[in-house]
């Protein structure tokens, strides 16, 4: 879990961590269904420990035994100011797929054709998913804001996966002869 975020929900105002954890998930909407409390509380434990925040004992009434309240130092305020003023986008990261899928046809180890296949089901799936999801969400929500972000980043890996059955589909019959400069050799169409 990003430090940053916890964070930035304890800027609107101090929390229990089960507070906390709830706000998280209502922002975050189904994004924020796979999210443990285990994760929250020992993202609040090394934030305590690097002097973002602090924690206090609080009674919230008979019924309940005593929790603590965690509230941002003024350390943790500058790190929340300097994260939202960042101008940050994500690296263009290679996902372990992408990787696989390069390696087993530069190696001959699979049928690049059959593993595109096989992935294009899978995200079909995944966007089948999403999509309903944000449906299910209050338009305009910061939730259905950030299930179309996923619909779109699974419609692109949709998109390249089109290009790389493209691309070995014209190969056909050819084999891979330098993944680096991502060279063929064998018949070319057209030669």
């Amino acid at each position: 879990m990003q430090q940053e975020v916890v964070l930035a929900m304890l800027a609107k105002e101090p929390s229990h961590g089960y507070e906390l954890r709830a706000r998280l998930r209502d922002a975050l909407g189904p994004l924020g269904e796979a999210m443990n409390a285990g994760q929250v509380y020992v993202t609040l434990t090394r934030l305590e420990r690097a002097g973002l925040l602090t924690a206090e004992r609080s009674a919230d009434g008979a019924d309940r035994a005593d929790r603590k309240v965690y509230a941002l130092t003024p350390d943790g305020q500058q790190r929340v100011a300097a994260w939202i003023a960042e101008t940050t986008w994500p690296k263009p990261d290679l996902a372990e797929f992408h990787l696989k899928l390069i390696a087993a046809a530069a190696a001959g180890l699979a049928d690049p054709l059959t593993i595109v296949d096989t992935q294009r089901r899978e995200l079909l799936r995944r966007l089948r998913d999403a999509q309903r999801a944000a449906m299910a969400e209050p338009e305009h929500s910061a939730a259905a804001l950030l299930l179309e972000g996923v619909v779109l980043r699974l419609q692109a890996d949709l998109r390249w996966l089109e290009a790389c059955e493209r691309t070995w589909t014209h190969h056909r019959g050819g084999t891979w002869t330098d993944p680096a400069s991502g060279t063929w050799a064998g018949r070319r169409s057209g030669s």
